[in-house]
């Protein structure tokens, strides 16, 4: 059964299911329609499968072009795409999941936060699992893209997946591949980073890598399901630490009076044993911010604190609290008080240049400043209007800020190049720099 399936991966008449349509299915989708395939993408939020039903992007660094021709059933639509496309296969947006029965594989790309109580909320993932069951037939390939603890590919998900009486590796294909995507990466796209891949047996593994070697650089295969999500959780526990040391070593240099930013560039000039990370106003992103505490959640299962992780989430935490005060003390050397002080955060994304707001610090910085009386606008030009979120839908429908005089302090909370030409002195109000982005000397900026 799983020759079958490679040859049909092999001669692009598998039919690829892709379920979540953000940040790591869209890309996932392009890639395999590029590659030839007839896709399909599923997603629960109507307004995604109709913005791409009329041909258009809802996601600023991601180029839909390539699909638009691939578009069924729309003319409009085929006639934006600026060249014809020489491809077989296709693309269908839908909310219809009863057409996943008809899917050869199918890859989830569905969120995995954390509850009120930092815990790993698994309810996107099983929810589709619960879904994928009820139209699962022999010989599909499933593939969880979504970042998670150890275990829930194996264990948690074929549960669901053997209810309906099939059995993994020998009715049905299950395996892990990680998402290693970076909004906005120039250098870096879906198809040029090398893929990790975790089957639950040696045929699931077979498949799943027949599929990716379609559309990457590179697969880079492992044994079990279990180390391919512990590869993810290694990658961003890595960065989360790391970020964390130089985030309390900016405060400790700070007192010292050292330029954290300098010492930074002295030291990666090292040409081995040294890797660069830089300090800013707290984690943003999907990843950092969040998949660390799934490994420290699923070590209690084993009786076991994961302190170096529980540390660096809590330095990574405090930065806003940091930055806050870095802007009370800037409106003190004006006269002024937080209560009643209008100010703009410039930048709601998490990353320089990139649209993408989730777990944003900005979102701390303004509630905080906010609970203490100050007047709090924001100005991002890849964000014009918030969008609803569950932890912070209270700023919903806000809309960006000019950049004007009539603040009584600017903070920098993103490194977006449209900010890098600001000019203290016209501007004549403090300016807190958590990014280390103002270049013109003035004591009017305040590095944080």
């Amino acid at each position: 059964m799983s020759q079958t399936l490679i040859k049909k991966i092999a001669d692009r008449s598998a039919r690829i299911g892709v379920i979540g349509l953000g940040y790591v299915g869209l890309p996932l989708v392009i890639e395999f329609f590029k590659s030839g395939f007839s896709v399909t993408g599923f997603d629960v939020d109507k307004k995604k499968v109709e913005a791409l039903r009329k041909g258009q992007g809802y996601i600023q660094h991601v180029d839909i072009s390539p699909i638009i021709s691939g578009l069924q059933g729309n003319g409009k639509a085929k006639k934006a795409a600026k060249q014809p496309s020489t491809r077989k296969g296709s693309f269908v947006p839908t909310n219809d999941f009863s057409r996943l029965k008809d899917m050869d594989c199918i890859i989830i790309c569905v969120p995995t936060p954390l509850t009120k109580y930092r815990e790993p909320d698994l309810s996107y993932v099983m929810d589709t699992t619960r879904t994928i069951a009820r139209y699962l037939t022999k010989g599909q390939l499933i593939v969880l893209e979504s970042t998670t603890y150890p275990g829930t590919t194996d264990q948690d998900m074929r549960t669901l997946l053997e209810t309906t009486g099939l059995r993994a590796g020998k009715d049905f294909f299950l395996a892990f591949s990680p998402e290693r995507e970076d909004p906005n990466n120039k250098d870096y796209r879906t198809g040029t980073i090398p893929k990790v891949v975790g089957g639950y047996t040696k045929k699931c593994l077979k498949a799943a890598v027949a599929l990716y070697d379609t559309i990457v650089i590179k697969t880079v295969p492992v044994s079990s399901t279990r180390v391919a999500e512990a590869t993810k959780l290694i990658e961003n526990i890595y960065r989360s630490v790391n970020i964390a040391l130089v985030n309390e070593l900016k405060v400790l240099f700070d007192k010292m009076d050292i330029d954290i930013w300098e010492a930074i560039d002295a030291a990666k000039t090292k040409p081995f044993g040294f890797q660069a990370f830089y300090p800013g106003p707290g984690l943003g992103g999907h990843c950092i911010p969040i998949d660390p505490f799934y490994l420290t959640w699923k070590a209690r299962e084993y009786g076991l604190s994961t302190r170096f992780i529980e540390l660096a989430g809590e330095i990574n935490t405090a930065m806003p609290d940091y930055v806050i005060s870095k802007v009370i003390a800037a409106l003190n050397d004006a006269g002024k008080h937080v209560k009643g002080a209008r100010i703009l955060i410039l930048g709601l994304s998490y990353k320089a240049n990139v649209d993408d707001d989730r777990e944003s610090p900005t979102y701390r910085l303004m509630e905080e400043l906010e609970d203490m009386g100050a007047k709090v606008s924001y100005n991002d030009p890849h964000i014009p209007e918030i969008k609803p979120s569950r932890e912070f839908s209270k700023f919903a429908g806000r809309k960006s800020k000019n950049i004007t005089t009539n603040y009584d302090l600017l903070l920098v909370a993103t490194a977006h190049n449209e900010y890098m030409e600001i000019d203290p002195e016209s501007i004549g109000v403090p300016i807190v720099d958590t990014r280390n982005l103002i270049k013109k000397k003035s004591t009017l900026v305040y590095r944080a």
